[in-house]
């Protein structure tokens, strides 16, 4: 059968991987495709990367329009990455009736809408399962094994840098700062680990499964996204004493109302499977209403794991190149018509428990004035834990857990709880979420 012909953009890590990959397994891949897969051709701008990438087994070029508009090309997969000239390159294949595969969850989670709804008009295929969570096949689980269920939540550690710096924080007690340099050295962090540590890697991410699991556009503005960079030893450290390990998650939550889309630091249950993810692996736990809890684990970036997932998007490009288009596997899971409107809640609105740490004067009173000020908002306290003040110290830490609130009332209750005069500076509120 006549071979798919791809042309590759980029040839950097997971495209060196894929070219590997594809090479080394290429009977076996064959077998499951129904058809050889071929990269025909692959452009970059460091044209001796490319060679020793490819060996001199395809063309090499350093103009990636030239690829995308190659009338030999089936498809284009995209691993350039940001959100502009990738963006162009793949409006530009899709013009030109050419599939598309890509790994560039920042483009997918920005430009999304535009993108499917160009590919539906011209009849092709964009996958995108490399985009989330490395080599888990998280995508095609929601789009395709999870298909018989109303998925009510999902909640990922999808960030394999931030997960290693929490991690060597828990393990060492080391401060965010120190373990931030020691990523960068190990190579788990960047040299700019902006994206990382402020949740914006992870909140791409998120976007793109909560467009999945629930049929709603992909709405990335619209997502809370808070990092780890004011993150403290010490509040790792009281939420081991409670039971709890930190983990920086991004949360996809159904309600009637509306959709949770955030990511943020939570305290998760030592218990949970998910709690015990450690280092730079990726896991990802979606509750479907009919088959219960179910956890998807392994590497979340890297060479061939990343690869993993591109090369299995080309194997469905190949198996349904050929069908008609109404009757593949929507881009977002839903038939297109059928994709709901959904609002985004602000974070103001969402509804879980808190981990609330504060610093107050050591004096009879206190505790019950904090108490009070939680029952007005109807707050009520699962939990508690008072360090004991060494010799000496005028104040002390008190640790609170709540039980599941709106934030807009947490928020209301810190406020008052800050203006009191036996507390000092302000009150440090993390998430709970008992993943149940």
């Amino acid at each position: 059968m006549k071979p798919i012909h791809v042309g590759l953009l980029g040839s950097g890590t997971v495209g060196g991987g894929t070219f590997t990959v594809l090479s080394r397994n290429a009977a076996e891949i064959t077998r499951r495709a129904g058809r050889p897969i071929r990269i025909s051709v692959v452009a970059d701008k460091n044209l001796e990367l490319a060679r020793q990438v490819t060996g001199g087994a395809c063309r090499i070029t350093d103009d990636a329009f030239a690829v995308v508009n190659d009338p030999d090309v089936d498809v284009v997969v995209e691993l350039i990455g940001g959100y502009g000239v990738a963006r162009e390159l793949v409006m530009q294949a899709i013009a030109n009736g050419k599939h598309v595969v890509t790994a560039n969850k920042a483009l997918l989670a920005v430009h999304g809408n535009e993108i499917f709804a160009a590919a539906q008009e011209k009849g092709v295929m964009v996958a995108f399962e490399a985009a989330v969570a490395g080599g888990i096949p998280i995508i095609k689980a929601l789009r395709e094994g999870l298909a018989a269920n109303r998925i009510e939540w999902a909640a990922g550690i999808i960030n394999g840098t931030t997960n290693f710096i929490l991690s060597e924080m828990r393990d060492k007690g080391l401060p965010f700062a120190e373990v931030l340099k020691e990523a960068q050295r190990l190579g788990y962090a960047e040299a700019d680990p902006t994206f990382d540590i402020e949740g914006i890697d992870a909140a791409h991410k998120a976007t793109l499964i909560a467009s999945v699991a629930f049929g709603i556009p992909v709405q990335f503005d619209k997502a809370y996204v808070e990092g780890i960079t004011q993150l403290q030893a010490a509040d790792i450290k009281y939420a081991e004493q409670l039971g709890y390990r930190i983990k920086l998650l991004g949360i996809a939550k159904r309600r009637d109302d509306g959709v949770e889309l955030r990511v943020h630091p939570t305290l998760v249950p030592a218990r949970r499977l998910i709690a015990n993810v450690e280092g730079a692996m990726n896991a990802i736990l979606v509750k479907g209403d009919a088959v219960g809890a179910t956890l998807y684990y392994g590497k979340g970036a890297g060479a061939e794991p990343t690869a993993s997932s591109v090369i299995a998007d080309l194997v469905d490009v190949a198996r349904a190149a050929t069908i008609d288009p109404d009757n593949r596997v929507p881009h977002l899971a839903f038939q297109p018509d059928q994709l709901h409107d959904l609002p985004i809640l602000p974070i103001a609105e969402a509804e879980t428990a808190y981990y609330l740490r504060l610093q107050v004067e050591d004096r009879p009173g206190v505790l019950a004035d904090v108490t009070r000020i939680l029952a007005d908002q109807q707050i009520s306290i699962d939990a508690m834990l008072q360090r004991e003040p060494q010799e000496g110290e005028a104040q002390t830490d008190i640790i609170i857990l709540t039980h599941r609130c709106r934030e807009k009332a947490a928020d209301a209750a810190i406020a008052k709880v800050e203006a009191l005069a036996a507390v000092q500076g302000k009150v440090i509120k993390l998430r709970l979420e008992e993943l149940q």
